[in-house]
């Protein structure tokens, strides 16, 4: 039988070897993306389809990442076990057939589970693709090849809301589930042809660990329900307290299982290192700011400056230029200058977008908004390869696999909790503005002037043909609860962008301790 070793491959095919690799496995990492964010500019059509609220829409976007979350954790065990192939085959196919099943979905429930199957195929992927792309580069030029891999794991997030708004307009929002089949069937036969095979199961990998797997999902998925519920029936309510306490409890029990465990699920050890440590906290942060503006800036067009959905996705298209251009740059920088000061170089121009998308208002020209997006992907681009390889260099080559599938759980995890709490703080930051502005109508001489102009508006613009009915209360009243509501809104989402700029100003302090150094590798 052919060895089927990167060894082999590289005597076979000589240094183009690792383009072909890289090409093979980022087939499969950009399908999966694209499907995380797609599905930002269709919200509001499923919406309007099966009937759902703010408080479940969101579950399309948090059920994917939590998924998503858990299953990278499977990375080190399946690596040790099966190696990449093999791993990489399975998660490619149950993402296609997650996508499937989203995409005939007739209820929401069934949209749910289908996002769920894909979420857990592409967990996998992922950090599969980070460990193949490490491997095949050697480790002066680390740097450029954490840059190739933000191509898939960033641009992606960046064009998917372009390419689902021209479908959802054009055709229909179930094509976006359809979308990255091909993509995964191209992978699958590139990958059968250059990624490495290990023919026997390893001995040394150990057994799967159940227990931790099954406290790692009761601990993700309880937060993300108290989380996503906790507007809609309370914070004091039972079902919240409960599940925000099944969520401590299975978090408790799970990181005391994984210290005793012969075969831990997420090995602890990596975060002794304390490059690592910071690293993964940054990663945390990387993702509620990735995901949550990519989940908050087409909504904010949409909703409150009327856009299509394509617009609203062509919005970010330069941005998504941007990033692909900068990000192999950036990692070419990382592999020469220090990482943290090109981290908090990063993070100060993200946080910086957030700071002006807080005051965004429906006057807000497109460009001007493009032209902030386009400032935080120059941050993600500093961010993200600088970020990867600093945080995997410093760990031994026995735990790269484990580490690669950390870090990224771990911007994961932040992009799942951070969709889920900015929804949440979304509505609640819009319903305090909206009922201070009725507040302050209430026995206004002010608001008597308004509700008076708003009739003898809808008077001379012919909607009623008599003043007697043009000056009935409920029509204007109407008129001015309407404007009431999209201000409030407005206010909400300009709150929630001030709260990732805030969160990343933070972020700079774990930075500077992501300090690597070649006396480290």
């Amino acid at each position: 039988m052919t060895s089927r070793t990167v060894e082999s491959f590289f005597a076979r095919y000589g240094p183009a070897y690792k383009w072909y690799a890289t090409c093979s496995v980022m087939l499969g990492c950009v399908a999966t993306i694209l499907s995380s964010t797609m599905f930002n500019v269709a919200m509001p059509n499923v919406m309007g389809e099966f009937g759902m609220g703010q408080d479940q829409v969101q579950w399309l976007a948090t059920a994917f990442q939590a998924a998503m979350t858990t299953c990278m954790l499977l990375t080190g065990w399946a690596l040790a076990a099966y190696g990449p192939l093999t791993p990489y085959l399975a998660a490619l196919g149950a993402f296609s057939a997650g996508s499937v099943i989203g995409g005939i979905a007739n209820s929401s429930e069934m949209l749910i589970l289908g996002r769920i199957i894909q979420g857990a195929g592409a967990g996998l992927i992922q950090p599969l693709t980070m460990v193949v792309i490490l491997k095949v580069f050697d480790s002066s030029r680390q740097g450029l090849a954490m840059g190739i891999y933000t191509l898939g794991i960033v641009v992606a997030p960046a064009l998917g809301p372009t390419l689902g708004g021209v479908l959802v307009d054009n055709y229909s929002w179930r094509y976006i589930c359809f979308i990255g089949i091909p993509l995964c069937m191209a992978g699958s036969v590139l990958v059968l042809m250059f990624l490495p095979r290990q023919d026997t199961r390893n001995a040394n990998a150990g057994s799967f660990d159940l227990a931790g797997f099954v406290l790692l999902c009761i601990a993700v998925g309880s937060l993300l329900s108290g989380i996503s519920n906790g507007q809609r029936l309370g914070w004091d309510s039972n079902f919240v307290r409960l599940s925000f306490a099944a969520s401590v409890c299975a978090w408790a029990a799970f990181l005391a299982h994984e210290r005793t465990s012969r075969t831990p699920f997420l090995p602890l050890g990596v975060y002794k290192n304390p490059h690592f440590l910071a690293a993964a906290v940054v990663s945390f942060v990387l993702g509620v700011g990735l995901f949550g503006s990519t989940y908050l800036a087409p909504l904010f067009v949409e909703l409150v400056q009327g856009y299509t959905p394509t617009e609203a996705g062509l919005m970010l298209l330069p941005a998504g230029f941007v990033l692909g251009l900068l990000s192999p740059i950036s990692g070419k920088l990382a592999d020469r200058y220090p990482s943290n000061l090109i981290i908090m170089l990063g993070l100060a121009f993200f946080g910086w977008s957030s700071l002006l998308m807080a005051g965004a208002d429906t006057s807000t020209d497109f460009w001007v908004f493009t032209g902030w997006m386009v400032l935080s992907r120059v941050g993600l681009a500093c961010i993200t390869p600088a970020l990867s390889s600093g945080a995997v260099r410093v760990l031994k080559p026995e735990l790269m696999g484990h580490g690669a599938g950390n870090i990224n759980f771990m911007r994961m995890l932040g992009g799942s909790v951070g969709v889920a709490f900015l929804s949440v703080y979304l509505e609640r930051q819009t319903e305090l503005y909206c009922q201070a502005f009725n507040a302050m109508q209430t026995g206004s001489h002010i608001a008597a002037d308004t509700l008076a102009r708003i009739s003898q508006t809808l008077l001379k613009a012919g909607i009623y043909s008599t003043p007697s009915y043009a000056l009935q209360p409920p029509a204007a009243y109407y008129f001015l609860s309407e404007t009431i509501a999209a201000k409030g809104q407005m206010m909400g989402f300009r709150e929630s962008f001030l709260l990732i700029a805030v969160v990343f100003a933070f972020a700079v302090i774990p930075a500077w301790f992501v300090r690597q150094s070649r006396k480290d590798d």
